[in-house]
């Protein structure tokens, strides 16, 4: 089997020729001054597009991993734990927090939904003693986007620490966990950022430092340990496990390319091509899934399905027949979804993804004004483009 021409799905999302390239440089010794300049180049790279001086961490294993390890890092039994659920991933959250011992106060919304800050601050008002806050920035599956920019500085307002799931936000929405006071960010190097997975790209405060060194039950001597990574990488400069070394190039060359770039540029690609999908889905008589576009996510545009569609069904069409690879709803619900994630969220690549799915859902015997759709998602890209060429420099 052929594999697809486009990759429009939310995650991995194709890498760039240059992060390409830097996936075949030699495997080398992990301990040669060359890696290690490279690898302290990407904390660097990575500070820089958050904006960040809190601790970056480059934890070897995907985006998973690095969430569970700060999880288990920063709770201990007993402990009372805020967690925000307007998704799967806030729900499994919280599953975990359980399953840690935490004692879980949960802001459910639905999948369809935010939370609100003001319902953030009414709990630590009902609910006294809570010591850590986790979210979702961006619930990839439903395609919302949170506030974390409000949540994070109330948090920290009653003394609370944040644990942020920046899974598909971190390279395409503006994440600053110093500004936002933010203490554990958790991002993935094969969303926005076009890198390889397996690479869980992490920023920690002194005050999530000085939590984990409290608690009795952090991992240690393990793979799921963060505080190995500061007492021996960070603080010596010994790796505590042999890492990644051609991911590490990939991602190093991802960063790169962001900067190269620009940060505000880079962020402003992810927007525009949302922008266009949202237009282009309005005017083929679709519907979003988040019930606002206030609440959607530049990153990725999830489509509410009619009943009648099944999700698997029809991007297994899609792809076969158009080679066009798009997201199914992972179970959150009727749902199709539309990825603007690295390369993916250049130019037209909008225009390509209501093409497919568009004529995926007529197919099906759906009736979709495509022309329409197709014709106001390209003046969305070409007005977004001539804004960018008539834009002054700065």
């Amino acid at each position: 089997m052929e594999g697809p021409a486009f990759m429009l799905n939310p995650g991995p999302a194709s890498a760039s020729p240059q992060t390409l390239r830097a996936l075949s440089t030699p495997v080398t010794y992990h301990n040669d001054p060359f890696f290690i300049e490279r690898f302290r180049r990407a904390q660097d790279r990575l500070a820089q597009i958050l904006e960040t001086q809190h601790d970056v961490v480059l934890m070897q294993g995907e985006c998973m991993l690095g969430l569970e390890a700060a999880a288990r890092s920063l709770v201990w039994p007993g402990m009372r734990c805020l967690n925000l659920a307007s998704g799967i991933y806030g729900k499994g959250m919280g599953m975990w927090l359980r399953s840690f011992g935490a004692e879980v106060i949960e802001i459910e919304v639905p999948f369809r939904d935010v939370v609100d800050p003001a319902d953030v601050r009414r709990a630590f008002d009902e609910h006294p003693g809570i010591s850590l806050v986790t979210v979702v920035h961006s619930e990839t599956p439903c395609g919302t986007l949170t506030a974390v920019e409000e949540i994070g500085p109330i948090a920290k307002e009653h003394g609370a620490l944040t644990l942020v799931d920046a899974a598909s936000t971190l390279g395409g929405v503006p994440l600053r966990p110093d500004e936002w006071k933010l203490d554990v960010c958790v991002g993935a190097s094969q969303k926005c950022l076009g890198a390889p997975a397996g690479i869980s790209l992490m920023t920690v405060s002194d005050d999530a430092w000085g939590a984990m060194r409290a608690n009795p039950d952090a991992p240690r001597a393990s793979i799921l340990s963060l505080l190995d990574w500061k007492e021996l990488w960070l603080e010596q400069g010994k790796f505590p496990l042999t890492p990644s070394i051609s991911d590490m190039y990939g991602v190093d060359a991802a960063f790169g390319e962001v900067l190269e770039i620009g940060v505000p540029r880079y962020f402003g690609r992810h927007e525009r091509a949302a922008a266009a999908c949202r237009a282009g889905i309005a005017a083929m008589g679709l519907e979003l899934f988040p019930r606002s576009a206030d609440i959607a996510s530049p990153c990725v545009t999830a489509i509410a399905l009619p009943d009648e569609i099944d999700d698997l069904q029809l991007c297994g069409h899609v792809r076969e027949r158009y080679g066009v690879v798009l997201g199914d709803s992972e179970g959150a619900g009727k749902i199709v979804r539309i990825g603007h994630m690295g390369i993916a969220a250049r130019s037209f690549e909008p225009v390509v993804g209501l093409s497919a799915l568009g004529r995926g859902l007529m197919d099906f015997g759906v009736e979709v004004s495509l022309g329409d759709g197709l014709e106001a998602a390209a003046m969305a890209v070409g007005e977004a483009a001539l804004e960018t060429v008539q834009a002054p420099s700065v």
